[in-house]
């Protein structure tokens, strides 16, 4: 069986990130037709078209992992109604030059974690604009966690709840058959 790979792109910073712990838990329940690649992204410069020329290499393997990936999956945080500096930094340099927009045509599915009652639903709003004109092709639904206690997911990604563990299993599986069908 070949797996499929997927660029997992987590927004947050944070060692004991809630998102990082959403991606492990969307990696662990996932099918295992699905292989994640985490890619870095805090270690490009800010986009500038005057680096254009000599592209740092921290930004050739940013476009490199997402070109060569079947599929993205984007776990963000809401950072004042919006998508964190990082990922917006990692999607333009993606998007440049224009004739070799790595966004283009490619599958991603975004999910987020947040302890405030309506999760990352207002940053993945915004990431879907962000993503659209750049012809990427964003699999359907809303798909945020309320992070009501600390402890809800562990560090593994491992998941005690039924409820919860079935729902991101469910985003994993849908992940896997929009990649099939876009293959």
């Amino acid at each position: 069986m070949t797996r499929k790979s997927v660029a997992m792109l987590v927004a947050s910073l944070r060692k004991e990130s809630i998102n990082l712990k959403l991606a492990r838990a969307v990696e662990r329940y996932a099918p295992q037709t699905l292989r994640f690649d985490y890619v870095r992204m805090d270690d490009m410069p800010y986009y500038n078209g005057d680096l254009e020329g000599q592209r740092p290499e921290s930004v050739r393997r940013f476009t490199d992992s997402i070109r060569a990936a079947d599929g993205v999956c984007c776990v963000t945080p809401e950072y004042n109604r919006s998508i964190p500096a990082l990922l917006k930094n990692a999607i333009d340099w993606g998007s440049k030059p224009p004739a070799e927009n790595v966004w283009k045509d490619k599958v991603l599915a975004m999910t987020g974690a947040s302890p405030g009652g309506i999760g990352t639903a207002v940053a993945q709003q915004h990431l879907r604009q962000i993503l659209a004109i750049q012809g990427c092709i964003v699999m359907p639904g809303e798909t945020y966690i309320s992070f009501k206690t600390p402890d809800m997911i562990q560090p593994d990604g491992s998941i005690a709840d039924e409820a919860v563990r079935e729902f991101i299993a469910a985003f994993g599986a849908r992940l896997a058959a929009l990649i099939e069908r876009m293959a």
